[in-house]
């Protein structure tokens, strides 16, 4: 993998950013042996979760690089990583709800806790609810709430399945509770 992200950076000429999941699993030692060799990464998206790991490399490199939370429905570890020096996250929720996602993320910048904490309540947490009842429903869920709000992209593609309409129900009552997106 540190070959492949170095064939990758030294073939461009911008800022690369490597996404940490699923194959691509990067540690401290290879982050580092890659930032030696490869002025032109910048940053490091972290899509595994793994704590412990964070801490390494964000102890190792510091500044090096900069960092973005990039877990699916990355909200729900937003404050964890922002005390771990990872002040962004990319959000799918945007897609079909950008003026909650926009509130959630002021909140986390501000720290207000009784903000967080009623969004996570109030959507996140139910939203997660639906989106673990499926394998693949981290994609799904997304394309419905983009439909549910006029922005058809499709159904997904197999393996995935789209959500049952009892939860496009339940996604479209968790979406208008939340008022004008």
């Amino acid at each position: 993998m540190v070959a492949h992200v170095e064939q990758v950076c030294k073939s461009v000429d911008f800022g690369v950013v490597v996404y940490n999941r699923n194959v691509c699993r990067l540690n401290a030692d290879s982050l580092e042996k890659l930032a030696d060799r490869c002025p032109n990464l910048i940053g490091f998206k972290d899509g595994v979760g793994d704590i412990e790991s964070m801490v390494s490399i964000r102890r190792r490199l510091g500044e090096r690089f900069t960092y973005l939370g990039g877990l699916p429905t990355a909200e729900v570890y937003a404050a964890a990583y922002k005390a771990l020096g990872v002040p962004v996250y990319s959000s799918a929720v945007f897609n079909f709800i950008p003026k909650t996602a926009m509130a959630f993320y002021r909140a986390i910048a501000a720290e207000d806790h009784e903000t967080v904490g009623k969004l996570i309540d109030d959507f996140f947490l139910p939203y997660l609810d639906i989106r673990n009842r499926c394998e693949g429903y981290g994609v799904s869920i997304v394309k419905a709430g983009a439909k549910l709000v006029g922005h058809d992209a499709g159904p997904v593609r197999a393996p995935l399945t789209d959500l049952l309409p009892n939860e496009m129900e339940e996604l479209d009552v968790l979406i208008k509770k939340l008022g004008a997106q």
